[in-house]
Parts: structure tokens; C-alpha cells; sequence
């Protein structure tokens, strides 16, 4: 059997009553032509269908526009295997997947069964993490560490609930969002309404040097001594002198064995010395990668960019590994 391209798959975070099953009912209602599967687990505050929770441990239902509807009651990893099998003998069918996590959710194990699992990795490729944050709630909801977390993870940040806080409490939340993470776009959703292209193809974990715009990185504002602090923190470091490869591989060696856990996203467009192409990296975790991407352009600033996102982030020790990742070489 010749195998197809790896399907990409989306992952929709975000807390109780922020609206992922709104968005979800409206992704598999709305005529896209798109055939999306959707993962989705027995601890949602709404299922889609209720009729499909029962004693089985996957349900699939296929819905009329052709969408796929999945309940799980077991692990992901066999969820997913499943719905290969099924793909393959041509029970469904299906080009994409949509995992929503439960309000409580870790992104991390998530994120990290697409890496480690050879043959879903071949099969399945994770295009992005999209979090939902209730605007209503948020200072309450982000009083938790695993709520920063869930917003730390993602590439895209979709705030629901907008009309129901004042301007000057929505530019606060989206202060706060952009300290906590710098790289993920905000847009507002209304009703579970939104354009697809801000869900799908958001090529968050592409290696490569453009990321859907990942790297241009929205512009932090100081903190005012009544800004909250949360544990979950982003830091951009940069530098148009060229970097050593050989200390710059010591230095995430080094800063991944003492602070893996704390990582939960990082990514970089980087200026190696004596190298006309640009590296990129990114990684989740203890799990990254790295690439050579396009030339440098003549008369193109050549800096290097990157971006940590983690819990209680290490900002001292990284700017100083960071200091000595630069080359003497000019």
C-alpha cells in the first residue's frame, strides 16, 4: 500500500467554558469541503453528540458533510491508531484531524505522541496547537499554572467571550498573553466563528524559516507594578553577530539536560558563522530538531532570533549561554 502524505493534525486546548465544543460543532457544520476527523474525549463540558458516549472504547460516527466524529474512552495513541485502521480498509474517510484536549489538559503529552511514535509520525504530522481563553474569565482561569501552560504550547490564541469585557480589560489580557507568550497570534472568535485559515495549515511545527509568521513577534509592553506575574514567561533573544555551531550545540546540550521539563516551546531563525544558509530549530520540551533552510539574501540582515517559552524560565542562565554562543568569527 503506497502511503500519502501525513495528515496534519490540530490540537484545540483552552479551559471549561471557553468554547471548543462551540468552535467544534461549527468546524464540522460548516461547508468547507474539508473531510475532518475530530478526536474528542468523554471529560468535555458538552459533547458534540451525546448519543456517542457508550461502552466502547472509540465511537466514530461519519456526519453528513462527510466530517468524522470520534469519542474516546482509552489513551490517544490508540484513538489514533484506530482511526488509521479504519482510514486504510476505507470504513472512513478523512484529511485532517482535530483533537480537542479536556479543559484540564497537559498540551505536552499531546504534542509529544506525534514525536516519539515512529509510525504516527510518519502517518500524522502536527501542524499546530490553537488555545481558547475565555475573555470573561481569564483572570481566574489564569490563576493556574496549567492554563499559562496551555497558552505557552500554542501557536494560535483565540479569545472568545470579547463582548463581554470592557477595552481597557481586553488590552490587559492581551498584555498578559503577549508575556506569556510571544510568538502566538491573538484573534477574537465569536460563537465559535472564525476564519479556517486561522485553524488549519498554521504550520506551527514546520522547520523551516517561515513559520506563518511564528517569528515576527508581537511587541512587549512593560509590566506595571499591578501586572500579574505568571510562572509561564516567553523570552526573545537576538543578535546580528554570527553564531558558533559547535558552543550553540554545547549551549541547548547544556540548557535542555538542566531545564528540558521547563522548555515548553522554543524555536529559532538562526545566523551561523562561515554558513550562507539559515539554521532553524525549534522543539518542545526535551524534544527538538534542527535544519539548514534557505540562503541568506545579499544585502539581508542576517540575525539570529529566538524565542523560549517555559515555566519559571531561566533567563539569566540562557542570556549568559546565549553570550557565549556568539562567534569570534566575523
Amino acid at each position: 500500500m503506497t502511503v500519502s502524505q501525513p495528515i496534519p493534525v490540530t490540537v484545540l486546548s483552552g479551559f471549561l467554558g471557553a468554547g471548543k465544543t462551540t468552535l467544534l460543532r461549527h468546524l464540522l457544520k460548516a461547508e468547507h469541503g474539508l473531510k475532518i476527523a475530530v478526536i474528542e474525549n468523554e471529560f468535555s463540558d458538552a459533547g458534540i453528540d451525546t448519543q456517542l458516549l457508550g461502552t466502547e472504547p472509540v465511537q466514530v460516527m461519519t456526519l453528513s458533510n462527510g466530517c468524522v466524529c470520534c469519542t474516546i474512552h482509552t489513551d490517544l495513541t490508540k484513538a489514533l491508531y484506530l482511526l488509521l485502521e479504519r482510514l486504510d480498509s476505507g470504513e472512513i474517510a478523512f484529511d485532517r484531524l482535530v483533537i480537542e484536549c479536556t479543559g484540564l489538559a497537559d498540551p505536552a503529552p499531546v504534542a509529544q505522541t506525534f514525536f516519539i511514535d515512529e509510525e504516527l509520525r510518519e502517518r500524522y504530522l502536527l501542524d499546530g496547537i490553537i488555545t481558547l481563553v475565555d475573555a470573561a474569565h481569564a483572570e481566574q482561569h489564569l490563576t493556574q499554572t496549567i492554563a499559562q501552560a496551555q497558552i505557552g504550547f500554542a501557536d494560535r490564541l483565540l479569545v472568545s467571550k470579547r463582548d463581554l469585557v470592557d477595552d481597557a480589560a481586553f488590552n490587559a489580557l492581551s498584555e498578559r498573553l503577549t508575556r506569556i507568550n510571544r510568538r502566538a497570534p491573538i484573534r477574537v472568535v465569536e460563537h465559535g466563528n472564525i476564519d479556517l485559515a486561522e485553524l488549519l495549515d498554521v504550520r506551527g511545527f514546520n522547520l523551516n524559516a517561515d513559520v506563518g509568521g511564528g517569528m515576527m513577534l508581537r511587541p512587549l509592553k512593560p509590566v506595571s507594578s499591578a501586572g500579574s506575574i505568571d510562572r509561564i514567561t516567553s523570552l526573545v533573544l537576538r543578535t546580528e553577530k554570527p553564531l558558533d555551531i559547535d558552543k550553540l550545540s554545547e549551549f541547548m546540550n547544556e540548557l535542555l539536560e538542566d531545564h528540558g521539563k521547563q522548555l515548553l516551546r522554543y524555536k529559532g531563525v538562526l545566523n551561523i558563522a562561515n554558513e550562507p544558509r539559515r539554521m532553524v530549530f525549534q522543539g518542545v520540551l526535551k524534544l527538538y530538531g534542527f535544519d539548514w533552510d534557505t540562503e541568506w539574501g545579499e544585502g539581508e540582515k542576517r540575525e539570529s532570533v529566538i524565542v523560549f517559552i517555559a515555566d519559571e524560565l531561566p533567563e539569566e542562565k540562557i542570556r549568559a549561554g546565549f553570550s557565549r554562543v556568539i562567534s569570534n568569527t566575523l
